[in-house]
Protein backbone atom coordinates (compact mmCIF):
# COMPACT_ATOMS: atom_id res chain seq x y z
CA UNK A 1 0.00 0.00 0.00
CA UNK A 2 2.78 2.18 0.87
CA UNK A 3 4.31 2.00 -2.84
CA UNK A 4 0.92 2.28 -4.41
CA UNK A 5 0.71 5.89 -2.43
CA UNK A 6 4.45 7.06 -3.58
CA UNK A 7 3.26 6.27 -7.23
CA UNK A 8 0.47 8.30 -7.09
CA UNK A 9 1.93 11.62 -5.80
CA UNK A 10 4.07 12.54 -8.62
CA UNK A 11 3.85 13.80 -12.50
CA UNK A 12 5.07 10.57 -15.19
CA UNK A 13 7.96 11.85 -17.59
CA UNK A 14 5.36 11.84 -20.33
CA UNK A 15 2.66 13.88 -18.43
CA UNK A 16 5.16 16.95 -17.77
CA UNK A 17 6.63 16.84 -21.57
CA UNK A 18 3.05 17.21 -22.70
CA UNK A 19 2.54 19.85 -20.38
CA UNK A 20 5.51 21.51 -21.55
CA UNK A 21 4.74 21.26 -25.30
CA UNK A 22 1.52 22.40 -24.99
CA UNK A 23 2.98 25.68 -22.63
CA UNK A 24 5.95 25.70 -25.36
CA UNK A 25 2.90 26.40 -28.50
CA UNK A 26 1.20 28.91 -26.20
CA UNK A 27 4.20 30.61 -25.93
CA UNK A 28 4.93 30.69 -29.27
CA UNK A 29 1.66 31.84 -30.28
CA UNK A 30 1.54 34.64 -27.94
CA UNK A 31 5.18 35.63 -29.46
CA UNK A 32 3.57 35.97 -32.70
CA UNK A 33 0.75 37.89 -31.91
CA UNK A 34 3.03 40.24 -29.87
CA UNK A 35 5.09 40.90 -32.95
CA UNK A 36 1.77 41.71 -35.00
CA UNK A 37 0.75 44.10 -32.88
CA UNK A 38 3.59 46.27 -32.72
CA UNK A 39 3.75 46.43 -36.81
CA UNK A 40 -0.10 47.46 -36.56
CA UNK A 41 1.13 50.27 -33.99
CA UNK A 42 4.17 51.28 -36.17
CA UNK A 43 1.15 51.55 -39.17
CA UNK A 44 -1.11 53.25 -36.78
CA UNK A 45 1.56 55.92 -35.99
CA UNK A 46 2.60 56.04 -39.38
CA UNK A 47 -1.29 57.16 -40.67
CA UNK A 48 -1.75 59.09 -37.70
CA UNK A 49 1.23 61.39 -38.27
CA UNK A 50 0.50 61.47 -42.11
CA UNK A 51 -3.03 62.36 -41.04
CA UNK A 52 -1.89 65.27 -38.50
CA UNK A 53 0.66 66.85 -41.26
CA UNK A 54 -2.17 66.79 -43.94
CA UNK A 55 -4.84 69.18 -41.83
CA UNK A 56 -1.41 71.11 -41.06
CA UNK A 57 -0.96 71.59 -44.59
CA UNK A 58 -4.86 72.39 -44.92
CA UNK A 59 -4.46 74.76 -42.23
CA UNK A 60 -1.31 76.48 -43.83
CA UNK A 61 -3.08 76.74 -47.41
CA UNK A 62 -6.54 77.99 -45.81
CA UNK A 63 -4.29 80.78 -44.00
CA UNK A 64 -2.95 82.28 -47.10
CA UNK A 65 -6.09 81.38 -48.81
CA UNK A 66 -5.67 84.51 -51.28
CA UNK A 67 -2.79 83.07 -52.49
CA UNK A 68 -3.94 79.24 -53.13
CA UNK A 69 -7.42 80.46 -54.29
CA UNK A 70 -5.63 82.19 -56.99
CA UNK A 71 -3.04 79.85 -58.39
CA UNK A 72 -3.86 77.70 -61.82
CA UNK A 73 -4.80 74.26 -61.45
CA UNK A 74 -2.35 72.10 -60.80
CA UNK A 75 0.24 70.43 -58.48
CA UNK A 76 2.78 71.19 -55.70
CA UNK A 77 4.70 69.01 -53.58
CA UNK A 78 7.46 68.90 -51.41
CA UNK A 79 8.98 67.25 -48.34
CA UNK A 80 8.21 68.15 -44.35
CA UNK A 81 11.16 69.20 -42.40
CA UNK A 82 12.51 67.32 -39.48
CA UNK A 83 11.46 65.23 -37.43
CA UNK A 84 9.01 63.98 -40.03
CA UNK A 85 11.68 64.51 -42.97
CA UNK A 86 10.16 60.81 -44.05
CA UNK A 87 7.07 61.81 -45.26
CA UNK A 88 6.10 63.74 -48.65
CA UNK A 89 3.40 66.25 -49.48
CA UNK A 90 1.26 67.00 -52.57
CA UNK A 91 -1.28 69.57 -53.16
CA UNK A 92 -3.63 69.70 -56.07
CA UNK A 93 -5.86 72.32 -57.18
CA UNK A 94 -9.23 72.36 -59.30
CA UNK A 95 -11.81 74.61 -60.11
CA UNK A 96 -15.61 73.47 -58.81
CA UNK A 97 -18.97 74.10 -60.42
CA UNK A 98 -18.88 77.03 -58.63
CA UNK A 99 -16.64 80.20 -60.13
CA UNK A 100 -15.74 81.10 -56.29
CA UNK A 101 -14.74 77.72 -54.68
CA UNK A 102 -11.48 76.12 -55.44
CA UNK A 103 -11.11 72.00 -54.40
CA UNK A 104 -7.83 71.74 -53.04
CA UNK A 105 -6.50 67.83 -51.88
CA UNK A 106 -3.50 67.36 -50.18
CA UNK A 107 -1.73 64.44 -50.34
CA UNK A 108 1.01 62.82 -47.83
CA UNK A 109 2.91 60.01 -48.43
CA UNK A 110 5.74 57.78 -46.36
CA UNK A 111 7.60 54.64 -46.60
CA UNK A 112 9.61 52.98 -49.86
CA UNK A 113 8.63 54.39 -53.45
CA UNK A 114 7.10 51.09 -54.48
CA UNK A 115 4.61 50.41 -51.08
CA UNK A 116 4.36 54.02 -50.69
CA UNK A 117 1.15 54.58 -48.03
CA UNK A 118 -0.66 57.99 -47.89
CA UNK A 119 -3.26 59.68 -46.83
CA UNK A 120 -5.28 62.28 -48.83
CA UNK A 121 -7.73 65.33 -47.34
CA UNK A 122 -9.30 67.50 -49.61
CA UNK A 123 -11.10 71.32 -48.41
CA UNK A 124 -12.77 73.67 -50.22
CA UNK A 125 -11.61 77.34 -50.50
CA UNK A 126 -13.20 80.59 -51.22
CA UNK A 127 -11.57 83.49 -53.70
Amino acid sequence: MNSRCQAEQGFTLLEVMIALAVIAIALVALLGLANRSLAVNGRIQHMTHGTLLAQQKIAEIEAGVQHAADTEEGADQGYFDEPFAGYKWETTTADTPLPAVRMVTVTVSWGEPERNETVAMTSFLFR
